[in-house]
C-alpha cells in the first residue's frame, strides 16, 4: 500500500471543524472564544462543517450528518485541515459508510484523540493516509500552559523536518475548562524505561480502547513493522490496560510489532509505574521490544502531536532515551 503523506498546513490556510464523534455544541462559547483567537493567531481560517452543532441523547449527530461531513471536509479544496471537534464514544459508526476512494483521492491533514484513533487507524488502514493524533478544536482552549502542546503540534502539522521529542517540565490532570485560573500543575519525573531496546518503524494505535475495536475487522491496519503508541483514559484501571493489551498481544502478527509507547495515565486510573513494570513484565512476548513509558500524550496536558501511519525512531536506555517522529 501507498504511503499518501498530506500537504502541511501553513499561515492563511483554511480549515474546518468536524464533529465525528461528540458534538460542537458541548463546548462553552468561552472556550470558543480562546479556540478561535488561537487560531487567528497561527494564521488559520476556521471554518465550520454544516452539522457539527448537532445534537442527539448521545451527545452526538446521526450517522448521516456525520459521514456527510466528513465527505464535505475531505471534497472541499479550499479547505487544507480537518479538525475534530472534540473526543466520545461513537465514531467507529461511521467506518462501513465512509468512501474511501474520496478520502484517497483528497488527502489532507485530519487531526483529533481519544475516539478518533479508530477514524485514524481505519483510515490508514483502507487508504494509507497518514493522519495526526493530537490536540482537538477543544484542546486549543486552554488559556495558559499550552506551549508545549502548540510547539510539537506545529512541529508535526506544520513542519516537514525530523524532529526528537522530549519530556515536558510539567503536566497537569485537571478539568482546565472549569476553571482556566486555577491550573494544578505536576513536575514531570520524564519517562519510564521498562524495557530497553532500539526500534523503528511506522507508527499506530493511540488510544488503546478505541483501537481494539477495529481488531478482526478490515479497519483494523496491519501491525508489521510498527511501534504501537497506546494511553488510555480515566476509565481505564491497570486491570482494563492489562487485558486489552493483551488482545493486541494475541494478534497473529504482533510478533513482527518493534516497539511500544505508553502515554501518561490519569490520576484516576490509579496505575503507578510499578504497575505499568508488572504488566509489562508479566508477558513474555514484549521481552523482545523495547517499552517507554508516560510520555506526553493522552488524556492528560500537555501533549504531542504524532503521526499515525508515519515512522518513528525509538531508543529506551536507562542512560538516553530517544524519541524521534522521522516522516510525518
Amino acid at each position: 500500500m501507498k504511503i499518501i503523506i498530506p500537504k502541511k498546513i501553513k499561515r492563511g490556510d483554511k480549515v474546518m471543524v468536524v464533529a465525528p464523534s461528540d458534538s460542537l455544541s458541548l463546548i462553552s462559547e468561552k472556550i470558543k472564544l480562546i479556540v478561535d483567537k488561537r487560531f487567528s493567531k497561527m494564521g488559520l481560517e476556521l471554518s465550520f462543517s454544516k452539522h457539527v452543532k448537532e445534537l442527539d441523547e448521545f451527545d452526538s449527530s446521526s450517522i448521516e450528518s456525520r459521514v456527510g461531513d466528513l465527505h464535505e471536509a475531505f471534497l472541499d479544496k479550499s479547505v487544507k485541515g480537518i479538525f475534530t471537534a472534540f473526543g466520545g464514544f461513537n465514531c467507529n459508526q461511521l467506518l462501513r459508510y465512509l468512501d474511501w476512494n474520496l478520502i484517497r483521492n483528497n488527502p489532507k491533514v485530519f487531526i483529533g484523540y481519544s475516539d478518533t484513533t479508530a477514524l485514524q487507524n481505519a483510515i490508514f488502514a483502507k487508504t494509507g493516509l497518514v493522519t495526526y493524533s493530537g490536540p482537538s478544536y477543544s484542546a486549543f482552549g486552554q488559556k495558559f500552559y499550552f506551549d508545549y502542546t502548540l510547539k510539537y503540534f506545529k512541529k508535526c502539522v506544520f513542519g516537514n523536518k525530523e524532529f526528537n521529542i522530549l519530556p515536558s517540565k510539567t503536566w497537569s490532570d485537571d478539568r482546565w475548562y472549569l476553571n482556566q485560573e486555577d491550573r494544578k500543575l505536576i513536575k514531570n519525573d520524564g519517562w519510564l524505561v521498562i524495557n530497553e531496546g532500539v526500534a523503528r518503524g511506522k507508527i499506530l494505535g493511540a488510544n488503546i480502547s478505541t483501537f481494539k475495536l477495529l481488531q478482526g475487522t478490515e479497519y483494523f491496519p496491519d501491525i508489521s513493522n510498527s511501534i504501537l503508541f497506546l494511553e488510555d483514559d480515566s476509565e481505564s484501571k491497570m486491570y482494563n490496560f492489562d487485558r486489552d493489551l493483551q488482545s493486541l498481544i494475541h494478534l497473529p502478527d504482533f510478533h513482527k510489532v518493534k516497539g511500544i509507547v505508553i502515554g501518561r495515565f490519569q490520576n484516576a486510573s490509579q496505575i503507578k509505574n510499578e504497575h505499568l513494570i508488572n504488566i509489562i513484565k508479566s508477558k513474555k512476548e514484549l521481552n523482545r521490544v523495547p517499552v517507554l513509558a508516560n510520555v506526553d500524550f493522552g488524556h492528560t496536558d500537555p501533549m504531542i502531536t504524532f503521526p499515525i501511519g508515519g515512522e518513528a525512531k525509538l531508543t529506551a536506555s536507562s542512560k538516553k532515551s530517544v524519541l524521534k517522529i522521522i516522516k510525518h
